[in-house]
């Protein structure tokens, strides 16, 4: 399975806490990067993808109309079929949810809200201009529409959170009855407003037992209410697994097309620069788009895909991973499994090895372990 990922880096306003490629809105520049996105599209290797995933950014800070063609041409490049998981990432804001049925008509079949939490004060601190009441009406909109996948992003580690709020924003999104829910941590990143007021009062931010905390609640909570945890941050309905996802999970192929995308393609990942006129410049002119690249090889690639076949549920399959990468797993890193196993974040045995869901609370130390095995 091969899965292609569009970065649409506008925003209607810039969130403190986030460091993804992004921009404020301006019709000229979003047009004009949509002209650069076409000429990528263009020049593109063509090949079969199964998924497709329109990412930001803030999606639908564009006309509908835009998003329909778009999806049109990428549809036609990479042979895309009317059976293909296609989702679009959109910003509960009721001012940008006008033209659900548009997206429908154009084939997106999955729509994955950005909600981060239900309650107003939060979003707030966060810098969101959404409040809950305006995502409960957004996703009536889109089940009108005929939406029949619909995911919701939440986050927890806000600034002012409690465990009983965080609860209310569970409940909530459950109520929404939605197929798929993320839950993420808030993550300091350099450079952003957050880092700034972290720095400055860092007690202001839960700290990693109360992060542990909420994780957990999330878990048991979205469990009772009959969600698969497939993957750290993940969790659905049966049936409902995000499949493009799953694909950057199993160490499958993906193209990343768009300013600051990334790909990973016959063994080599590349980033694409996050400079925007760079990346128009170049797409526009016929150019090579600048960026990075590595070829993985070796410990390198093997480290890698142990590193997220692990985040998932179902962990390293032992013979599946000796069929794909010519090792022996168990023997290939019986240092780091005793040592994981013995400090009871990893299940080892003879035919898989996952994460325990003490290693859920640490995974990224876990995972990181397999990068350089000892």
């Amino acid at each position: 399975m091969a899965g292609v990922y569009v970065h649409l880096p506008f925003c209607p306003y810039v969130c403190p806490y986030c460091d993804f490629a992004k921009w404020p809105h301006r019709r000229s520049a979003a047009l004009r990067y949509l002209s650069a996105l076409e000429a990528e599209i263009a020049a593109a290797p063509a090949f079969a993808a199964k998924t497709l995933f329109l990412g930001g950014g803030t999606p639908n800070v564009y006309p509908a109309a835009d998003i329909a063609r778009l999806v049109a041409r990428l549809r036609t490049r990479f042979s895309l079929g009317s059976a293909a998981e296609v989702t679009i990432e959109l910003n509960p804001d009721l001012s940008l949810c006008e033209e659900f049925a548009a997206y429908v008509e154009a084939g997106i079949n999955r729509f994955s809200f950005g909600v981060q939490s239900f309650v107003d004060a939060e979003l707030a601190a966060l810098g969101r201009q959404h409040r809950g009441g305006e995502v409960v009406a957004a996703v009536d909109r889109a089940r009108i529409a005929g939406v029949s996948n619909l995911s919701v992003d939440l986050m927890f580690g806000i600034p002012g959170q409690t465990v009983d709020s965080w609860k209310g924003s569970l409940a909530a999104a459950l109520e929404l009855e939605p197929h798929h829910v993320s839950t993420y941590g808030l993550t300091i990143e350099a450079g952003t407003p957050f880092s700034v007021w972290h720095a400055r009062e860092p007690a202001a931010f839960p700290d990693a037992d109360r992060e542990a905390e909420l994780f957990s609640v999330a878990i048991d909570r979205l469990e009772a209410a009959g969600f698969e945890h497939y993957e750290i941050s993940n969790f659905a309905r049966p049936g409902f697994r995000s499949h493009h996802n799953a694909n950057y999970w199993a160490n499958g192929p993906y193209l990343g097309l768009g300013v600051g995308a990334a790909s990973y393609l016959d063994g080599t990942r590349s980033v694409h620069t996050r400079a925007i006129d760079a990346y128009c410049d170049a797409a526009l002119g016929g150019s090579p788009i600048p960026g990075t690249s590595e070829h993985l090889e070796g410990a390198a690639r093997i480290g890698e895909a142990a590193m997220l076949a692990l985040r998932t549920s179902q962990g390293v399959d032992v013979a599946s991973f000796a069929e794909r990468y010519g090792i022996d797993f168990l023997r290939f890193y019986e240092p780091v499994l005793a040592e994981m196993s013995a400090a009871g974040v990893l299940e080892v045995n003879p035919a898989v090895v996952r994460l325990t869901r003490r290693g859920r609370f640490v995974a990224n130390d876990v995972c990181a372990a397999f990068i350089a095995p000892a």
